[in-house]
């Protein structure tokens, strides 16, 4: 398919037009220490009380190997939480590990729904995956058949870092093809009340679903996810792969978010960010900074005239958020800004009323 004839409001890129270095910036380059942190979306400073409680008491167990039996409790609470069987549950060492499994998928062609987070496209061309962008222009709205009919694999995140957009989960199964998985990245899916269009609870033999627990509960420093797909997808994805993958505290995490309890903590704590995130666009409109909406994620992509310069400019006030031309599709003037409490917010309105 060429750009000609590519569906309105849609671009495909050759990949070879990309730069490496770009696809492995990730928000937690822009922060730094003594920074007010708007460039990470994890979710608080460290994990609630009761989650680190609950690591600490495994702790005594760090002298053993993590068991099958683990692995196993483990998968039965995400696939309790889910509606599916352990069969269809994979523990990860963050969501972003099962980007690096993608290639051993045998994968002959790659499309990558952007703009969106880069490091599945990174851990595809590394492994000499060919690859095609798929780009989506501003309102980013998905339309399937923008997507070449020769890719065996397409990916797309689900809300979409960093555009905040939310995909009807019905236009994501219009990527379905014989022959072609479906990937979806769903790290922030926990973050939107309901988890609406979320296809975790779907067992379908094509469609790949990563999720991470990083986010949420503030476990970056552990690395803890979890891929959702049909038995003979996750086999393929484990070919070669290290006989102790996970740690025991990560096994004992995934479990632990997984809970009743847990979920509901985590649902309840999505409309207190939904909250959060009405005040964070209504301060932002308030001094005429444009917000992309609709937004559904715990952050927000702003465009502004000189957008680099306002992202140093607020570094200088000790303020990090995260640059956005390192997305594809996007360019100097896109800024992303993470969700805080309104006393974090009026702090970075402040400072932006000052550079403005």
């Amino acid at each position: 398919m060429s750009p000609d004839h590519c569906p309105l409001g849609s671009t495909v890129v050759d990949i070879r037009a990309g730069s490496r270095e770009s696809l492995r910036h990730h928000g937690d380059v822009d922060a730094g220490p003594g920074l007010l942190d708007f460039a990470v979306n994890v979710q608080g400073d460290g994990p609630p009380e009761w989650l680190r409680l609950r690591l600490a008491d495994a702790l005594p167990r760090l002298g053993s190997y993590p068991t099958v039996g683990a692995d196993r409790v483990a998968r039965t609470a995400v696939a309790a939480r889910h509606g599916r069987s352990p069969e269809e549950v994979l523990l990860l060492s963050g969501g972003a590990e099962g980007f690096s499994l993608l290639p051993r998928l045998g994968v002959r062609e790659a499309a990558l729904i952007h703009p969106s987070f880069t490091e599945p496209e990174w851990a595809l061309r590394e492994a000499n995956v060919p690859v095609t962008q798929v780009l989506l222009d501003d309102p980013y709205v998905l339309d399937a058949a923008a997507v070449p009919d020769s890719a065996d694999l397409v990916v797309i995140g689900n809300p979409t870092n960093p555009t905040s957009v939310l995909h009807p989960a019905e236009e994501i199964l219009r990527l379905r093809r014989p022959g072609r998985i479906v990937v979806v990245d769903e790290a922030f899916a926990d973050a939107v009340p309901g988890e609406v269009e979320s296809l975790a609870g779907r067992s379908l033999p094509d469609v790949l679903v990563l999720r991470s627990l990083t986010k949420t509960w503030a476990l970056a420093g552990l690395r803890c996810g979890y891929a959702l797909g049909s038995p003979e997808i996750l086999e393929r994805l484990q070919v070669g792969r290290a006989h102790w993958p996970l740690g025991s505290l990560q096994v004992e995490a995934i479990a632990a978010c997984s809970e009743p309890d847990a979920v509901a903590a985590a649902r309840e704590h999505a409309v207190v960010l939904g909250a959060w995130r009405d005040y964070l666009i209504w301060r932002l409109n308030e001094i005429g900074v444009a917000v992309h909406q609709p937004a559904v994620a715990p952050f927000l992509l702003l465009r502004l005239p000189d957008g680099e310069l306002v992202r140093k400019q607020l570094r200088e006030r000790g303020i990090a958020v995260r640059r956005c031309d390192t997305f594809p599709g996007l360019g100097p003037d896109f800024l992303r800004v993470a969700v805080r409490p309104r006393e974090q917010t009026d702090v970075l309105i402040d400072a932006m009323k000052e550079i403005l």
